[in-house]
């Protein structure tokens, strides 16, 4: 008997196929989505063309370390320097290397000009392509709560996939409650507005469960995150590996452990920058040369560039954390 990708994470969801893998992580009730889901960086080469095998091989790196999901393209992925037909090219390689595995692909279809026709257009290739999950940014310039009521009630309706939204700035629990209320769709928040942490409680409250909160901002406090009540956490992806066993550890009752592999996280980010492109060069993940796309930093990034070559990263990952490495 064979599965597809999406069906193997349908039977992931149950308590004996959890047991026998273990290194997923725990699914959340109704087979919801959960665990690490890092945002994928976008290789480029010398010449600034879009690297697909770079791509590829950041979700193979996923599964080989038993991280639970991955998302493309977002802030962190420089995803406002993509054209359209980059975008849909990166999303055929993920979903390629994906497919059969169990590393959830959750697909962004925001637009730069809040082009309605273009998101949908990304919606529709996430559907058609097998994805788990879309997200999606709110439109640039649209900050009145029943604009985005509308537009994203328009979104929900044009795909039939779970529907991650990603929120900022003014973004309310008040319209998060009145998205919930009336787009069946819409079952996650990356909450980025506020401050997240005194967010969830409300949240949850407020919509009986049925919205289920991400973390962003480069998942610089997760222990308490799972302790207020996270689901899933969006951190870069450079020690992703790391934060999907400390999260595993956390589930499992090992709270003890679980702190202490976060701890070799926060120290690890002392030493180089997890934004930094060169710790995937140092790890293997991408070939050397290997750029990401210019943008405007990514939460949780601000003063943490390294200056590090990724021989230097290597040789700090080979002294303080190869034996917690699993990709």
């Amino acid at each position: 008997m064979s599965f597809d990708r999406r069906q193997f994470l349908g039977v992931l969801a149950s308590g004996a196929t959890a047991l026998a893998l273990p290194q997923i992580g725990p699914a959340s009730p109704g087979g919801r989505l959960a665990g690490v889901f890092p945002i994928g960086f976008t290789s480029v080469d010398v010449r600034n063309r879009i690297d697909l095998d770079g791509l590829s091989s950041q979700v193979e790196f996923c599964t080989r370390g038993g991280v639970q999901g991955f998302c493309w393209p977002q802030i962190a992925s420089g995803w406002t320097t993509l054209t359209e037909d980059e975008r849909r090219r990166g999303a055929e390689s993920i979903t390629t290397a994906a497919h059969g595995g169990p590393t959830a692909i959750v697909l962004g279809v925001q637009s730069r000009t809040a082009d309605f026709d273009e998101t949908r257009r990304y919606a529709s290739q996430a559907e058609r392509l097998g994805a788990d999950a879309i997200i999606c940014i709110p439109p640039p310039g649209m900050n009145a709560q029943d604009q985005l009521l509308s537009f994203y009630q328009r979104l929900g309706q044009a795909c039939s996939l779970p529907l991650f939204v990603q929120t900022g700035g003014d973004f309310s629990v008040d319209l998060l409650v009145r998205m919930s209320e009336t787009i069946p769709s819409f079952r996650y928040v990356k909450d980025e507005a506020g401050d997240p942490l005194q967010r969830v409680s409300e949240i949850a409250e407020r919509t009986g469960r049925k919205l289920q909160c991400f973390s962003g901002r480069g998942v610089m406090t997760m222990i308490t995150e799972m302790e207020q009540g996270f689901v899933g956490h969006c951190p870069f992806m450079s020690l992703a590996d790391l934060y999907a066993s400390t999260y595993d550890l956390y589930h499992r009752g090992l709270r003890q452990d679980a702190f202490s592999q976060f701890g070799r996280i926060l120290a690890a980010s002392s030493l180089f920058a997890q934004s930094d492109l060169s710790v995937l060069i140092a790890r293997g993940v991408l070939k050397p040369g290997t750029r990401a796309r210019v943008a405007p930093p990514a939460p949780g990034a601000a003063g943490l560039r390294s200056s590090k070559s990724p021989d230097e990263i290597k040789r700090d990952l080979d002294l303080y954390l190869r034996p917690y490495l699993k990709a």
